[in-house]
């Protein structure tokens, strides 16, 4: 029998030792999650149009959700809906009806932060997994012993753990518990996401999914018996800032967080661009099946991870709690502004007989720009755009109206969903 090489032995050991870990990408709507799908992801969160916490995102209707829980599947991509609001007495009637329509459609799991929504849910479609909002405020190994004795199959840890409280977790916690936690994105500043700022000042409850994100306002804060004194905004022994943060980002930790056992590696961003969710989706990608495949390819990938996941919008870049808690230079950011790297202009569409791609147009382009075609497996397609055709097949010289149907000739061979970008010079 022919023996199996060293190195080849290293990595099924590997992998036997670490759990494999989920990408879980946002959609906001059937479009977007058609790119996560394509672009890498393991799993995709979606908002339905009530009970979530994104009511300005497009969210999906019942069919959407239906066709897109039947496009995942085909790819082999799980779908999770939210349902993660802090339900009043007039929601409960409202979630069972929702609750019973999707037990219809079959989506994998549900995202509940609300114990009398978890206790519905439970009742209604206890077929469907049941995973724990980061609303919940899941802090402790305790927390998740507790969901667990109650059948949740997973719980999403509250931003505030370092990753050896996950590790302590993880060691206290039934083998076939999931561990679910952010690694990328916006870091909301309250105390996991339970902001109560939006509802003060504009009357608009972030609990309810109806957020304006005043957290990302510029304030000055005074004492008032001191006039014109201004002071810092510091965290104590228990709690966190109040105001937002820098944009998380662990691209360069993925050692750390699969060490830690988490099973499930979440991206925020249900508001996000099919831009932003395909950069991120793609470069967490590549790098987690570079570490899988062998820890040295990860560290020779490092610059390329970088290089890639500035290229959407964000701001400033931290690594929030997992190392202990941050002091302010590490969290707040020094300007509330988002860099950007690239602009969006659209995501590639059907082919027509003459070779032309149908794109709904998100961004002003013109013919003889230099545009990037973003593929799925890396490539940064350089290309000038040749021909711009409207509906009617009447040629422009540019596209200059937002979402405009159009079809166009980029001189090469595109994919479907492929992503078309401009990149922006200072």
């Amino acid at each position: 029998m022919r023996r199996m090489p060293q190195r080849c032995l290293f990595v099924v050991r590997m992998q036997e030792i670490m759990r494999k870990p989920e990408l879980l990408v946002p959609a906001s709507s059937l479009e977007v999650l058609k790119v996560a799908v394509t672009f890498g992801a393991d799993a995709v969160y979606i908002g339905g149009e009530a009970f979530g916490l994104r009511a300005k995102a497009k969210n999906f209707s019942m069919e959407e959700i239906k066709e897109g829980i039947a496009f995942a599947h085909e790819h082999g991509v799980r779908v999770y809906v939210t349902a993660n609001i802090l339900a009043h007495n007039g929601d409960l009637e409202g979630v069972r009806a929702y609750f019973e329509e999707l037990k219809k459609i079959g989506p994998d799991a549900l995202i509940i932060s609300d114990p009398g929504v978890y206790q519905i849910a439970k009742e209604v479609c206890p077929e469907i997994e049941r995973h724990i909002s980061t609303q919940a405020n899941n802090t402790n190994y305790g927390t998740y012993q507790f969901w667990y004795g109650l059948g949740a199959k997973r719980v999403v840890s509250a931003r505030e753990l370092s990753l050896e409280e996950l590790k302590e977790i993880r060691r206290r916690i039934p083998e076939d518990m999931e561990i679910e936690t952010f690694v990328h994105g916006a870091m909301c500043i309250s105390y996991s996401g339970r902001c109560l700022l939006s509802n003060f000042f504009t009357g608009r409850d972030a609990n309810q999914g109806a957020c304006t994100h005043p957290c990302r306002w510029k304030y000055s804060v005074m004492e008032e018996s001191r006039p014109g004194e201004y002071f810092p905004v510091y965290e104590n022994e228990r709690g966190t800032y109040i105001f937002n943060s820098k944009d998380l980002c662990m691209i360069e930790h993925i050692p750390d967080l699969i060490d830690a056992g988490i099973d499930s590696f979440k991206i925020e961003g249900r508001m996000k661009t099919a831009l932003y969710v395909a950069t991120v989706a793609r470069t967490y990608r590549k790098a987690i099946d570079d570490y899988l495949e062998d820890p040295k390819l990860y560290e020779a990938h490092l610059d390329w991870y970088r290089s890639q996941i500035s290229n959407c919008t964000y701001r400033q870049f931290t690594t929030g709690f997992f190392y202990g808690k941050p002091t302010d230079e590490a969290q707040i950011y020094d300007s509330n502004t988002y860099a950007k790297d690239y602009t969006y202009l659209g995501i590639v569409g059907d082919k027509d007989d003459q070779g032309r791609y149908s794109i709904e147009q998100r961004n002003k382009f013109s013919v003889g720009e230099e545009i990037e075609i973003m593929k799925p497996d890396g490539e940064n397609r350089v290309v000038t755009v040749k021909a711009i055709y409207d509906e009617e097949g009447n040629g422009m010289d540019s596209a200059p109206h937002p979402k405009q149907k159009l079809w166009i000739d980029l001189g090469t061979e595109m994919d479907r969903f492929d992503i078309l970008r401009r990149r922006e010079i200072e």
